[in-house]
């Protein structure tokens, strides 16, 4: 029960965020371009791509939709390679606090891909 409640908080958490982060993605896709790793082509349409996948995980995990876990997992998944890049690009800067949120992003990601797996799954 406790684990239950614990994983619908996570969820209530990932809507949120997915809902705040879409947003800004499709308001102001400038503000993500320095997330970007180089090797990634069209900057801006992987921005707005990922703020509408957002947008759309958000609002179908808060409607309760199964599918919606599964795509959440997927793109916090198709993510995270940039969110590596990211963290290691950082350490040649002097800003500590940047550096630390950057290598603390990478293991959050975890338990949000663990509950959205578990919605998808019906054990939520």
């Amino acid at each position: 029960m406790r684990s239950r409640k614990l994983n619908r908080a996570v969820l209530l958490l990932l809507s949120v965020l997915f809902l705040a982060s879409g947003v800004l993605h499709l308001v102001n896709p400038d503000a993500f371009l320095w997330l970007m790793p180089p090797w990634l082509p069209e900057h801006n349409f992987l921005i707005l791509l990922s703020g509408v996948f957002e947008l759309v995980c958000a609002v179908a995990l808060i409607a309760k939709q199964r599918w919606a876990g599964y795509l959440s997992a997927l793109v916090l998944l198709a993510v995270w390679p940039a969110n590596i890049w990211y963290a290691f690009d950082v350490l040649d800067q002097k800003n500590t606090g940047l550096i630390v949120a950057a290598w603390l992003r990478l293991p959050l990601q975890i338990p949000f891909i663990y509950a959205a797996i578990k919605f998808a799954r019906n054990k939520v």
